[in-house]
């Protein structure tokens, strides 16, 4: 395939699609590489649009470290829109990189990073538009090899047909290590062909290529095993865990959009897993353990970032900011670091006992006070016991009260309908909680004008989690259950005029269910989806339920299953589920008890403070909980811009 810019034949396209300057490329930090000089070359896609892929963290990472490499280089490309699909298909125009508008058909890898799973369908399109043959099994070894990461390739099995091979876990060291054995392979004038690298791959036993394991099912539909098909393929395919987080300080040059997108900030992961045990969250269970950044290690990373992009706002990011052990020194020093700068700081959703008004006045240090965000996630003290939230309504009450009477007015607040075992009650305890804050949050701060927002998602219940056994709610009872919570809401118009309440219908929920929890037979779905015109099903103007109902109706009869038996079905304990063979560390047994434990309404403590509950994850990955505090304090930097009071001291504001 030709590996020239299509740019020439792109160009003449664009004034007649929205938002054109997400495909020109040419963002600052961006890299191009000479084509010819690399043995390698890598194309990262994050499979949506540009404002919603480019801010991701992982593709920027995976971006620099490879293109670090002199004989490697790395390009990015997104989804298109549906009016550049259909100008590209009528001009022969294919799927294309933003760096150096390289087809991606002509890359050794193709690599993508799957947050959610409703960007399975956007996985085809780039695919045909790439020329790339759909089903891996039709490719050659003039195709790239098409490679999934992500927390939704933890269970890749729907899309099995469609990849080459997928990774679990963390993508730093193991992106190095691909590429050294594909570096190999093509320096041996490739021996054994695709299936040979392919058989590499696998045999390091942390790369799973679903052609080399056969699938074998029970009369009823359930699976009967997972089998491996090749001699030097493994049984079990492990998730990979960088643990030194302060060795790999990516990005270190982050990317700046040229086109809105959803992040208009730098961001640094402060550390890397979660321990609270949250029986809902996926995320905390596939990232264990906890490993944090150092403090020094944030300061450079911050320091660095913001010299290379002129952001004037840093992200704290991890999946419970608030829980690092040294959160008060990283946002005080920060905040010292930067007092009289345009720059400000902030966190994602904070833990409601993690919060302290002196964390909160730290990152409004710089007048920016935003809205505070907690997750109490269950309305009524009895789910959050069942889903191992444990923040008491006292707790969050204080909470609020404190923010207000500090100064803050808005407080969003964040649910979810549609838990194991969730009763009508259960949700309308949500509007209760939401008129008490606003109660509390008058008398504190003495005003009328403050507001409460109520944000609910519909629940889903994920592999590798205590919920992978649920049965998801019907996105009939998910709507009954919060229209009868808009109308809690508004029983006293004196309150309810100050609570807000936004939330998502129970519809594509219901497809995220059966993406996250289906196996192979669902590809089928996927696939006739696609054809179907499905494209970019994570966002509501082009999500259809009936086009994926239809589709479920057409492809899953003829193997005597169906969309209800893969999502609000509850499993058993002895059932084999299609994950089952890949090792997110966690162990099945443990998992179990945790799932009876959530039936019992049983709490359990966070092992980063208590003894060790055996889930598996340290013996089994060889890794251990890392954590401070160390006792050490950010030193002062370097100066950070020419006009910067901090380089100037003759800018800095006077007491």
């Amino acid at each position: 395939m030709s590996v020239e810019s299509v740019f020439p034949a792109l160009e003449p396209l664009l004034p007649r699609v929205s938002k054109p300057v997400q495909y020109v490329g040419g963002e600052l930090n961006a890299t191009l590489k000479d084509w010819d000089s690399a043995a390698v070359r890598w194309c990262l896609m994050y499979p949506d649009a540009y404002e919603v892929g480019l801010p991701n963290q992982g593709v920027m990472i995976l971006y620099e470290v490879l293109n670090e490499l002199p004989d490697v280089l790395a390009e990015r490309t997104y989804s298109v829109w549906p009016d550049l699909e259909a100008l590209m298909r009528e001009h022969d125009v294919p799927q294309f990189t933003v760096d150096g508008h390289r087809p991606v058909g002509a890359f050794d890898l193709l690599g993508v990073s799957f947050a959610t799973e409703l960007g399975y369908t956007n996985l085809l399109t780039a695919l045909d538009l790439a020329g790339i043959p759909l089903h891996a099994a039709d490719r050659t070894e003039e195709h790239p090899i098409v490679l999934a990461g992500g927390h939704a390739a933890f269970n890749p099995e729907p899309i099995a047909d469609f990849l080459d091979a997928a990774v679990l876990g963390d993508g730093e060291e193991a992106v190095l290590e691909i590429t050294d054995i594909v570096r190999e392979w093509k320096a041996q004038r490739c021996p054994g062909g695709r299936e040979e690298v392919l058989t590499r791959l696998a045999e390091t036993g942390g790369v799973y290529v679903p052609r080399f394991y056969d699938v074998e099912y029970l009369p009823d539909g359930r699976i009967q095993r997972v089998v491996p098909n090749r001699d030097r393929v493994p049984y079990r395919v492990f998730k990979r865990t960088t643990m030194d987080l302060d060795a790999w300080p990516y990005p270190k040059q982050p990317l700046v959009p040229l086109a809105e997108s959803v992040h208009e900030r730098m961001s640094v992961e402060i550390f890397r897993g979660c321990t609270r045990g949250c029986r809902f969250c996926q995320a905390g269970m596939i990232t264990r353990p906890v490993r944090e950044r150092s403090i020094e290690g944030i300061g450079a990373m911050v320091q660095n970032g913001l010299a290379a992009t002129g952001f004037e706002e840093v992200g704290l990011l991890s999946l419970s900011s608030a829980d690092h052990s040294e959160i008060a020194e990283v946002t005080k020093g920060l905040a010292d670091r930067y007092q009289g700068t345009n720059t400000g700081l902030s966190l994602p959703s904070t833990r409601v006992d993690a919060f302290n008004v002196d964390l909160a006045n730290e990152l409004a240090r710089n007048g920016r006070r935003s809205g505070l965000t907690f997750a109490p996630e269950g309305g009524s003290e009895r789910i959050r016991r069942v889903i191992n939230k444990m923040v008491s309504e006292e707790d969050l009450i204080r909470t609020v009260t404190t923010a207000y009477a500090n100064g803050w007015r808005q407080v969003k607040l964040y649910f979810m309908c549609g838990l194991p075992t969730e009763t009508d009650e259960d949700v309308l305890q949500i509007a209760r909680m939401a008129k008490e804050v606003i109660r509390a949050g008058r008398e504190a701060s003495g005003r009328k004008d403050i507001r409460c927002t109520i944000s609910i998602g519909g629940f889903v219940p994920k592999p590798h989690t205590p919920f992978q056994w649920a049965a998801q709610c019907h996105p009939d009872t998910v709507d009954d259950r919060l229209r009868k919570l808009r109308a809690e809401v508004n029983t006293d118009r004196s309150l309810g005029r100050n609570i807000g309440m936004r939330y998502h219908d129970g519809q594509p929920s219901l497809i995220e269910g059966l993406l996250s929890r289906g196996d192979r037979r669902v590809g089928r779905v996927i696939e006739r989806v696609w054809r179907e015109g499905g494209r970019l099903d994570g966002w509501s103007e082009h999500f259809s339920y009936q086009r994926w109902v239809d589709a479920c109706a057409s492809e899953l009869p003829e193997f005597g299953v169906d969309l209800d038996w893969f999502t609000t079905r509850e499993r058993e304990e002895t059932e084999v589920l299609p994950w089952d063979h890949l090792d997110s560390g966690l162990d099945k047994e443990w998992l179990w008890a945790d799932w009876q434990d959530a039936l019992d309404e049983q709490e359990q403590d966070d092992c980063r403070w208590t003894p060790c509950f055996d889930c598996g994850v340290c013996p089994a990955m060889g890794t251990d909980i890392q954590v401070g505090p160390t006792g050490r304090t950010l030193l002062p930097i370097t100066p950070v811009g020419n006009r910067s009071p901090v380089s100037n001291p003759a800018l800095a504001p006077t007491s």
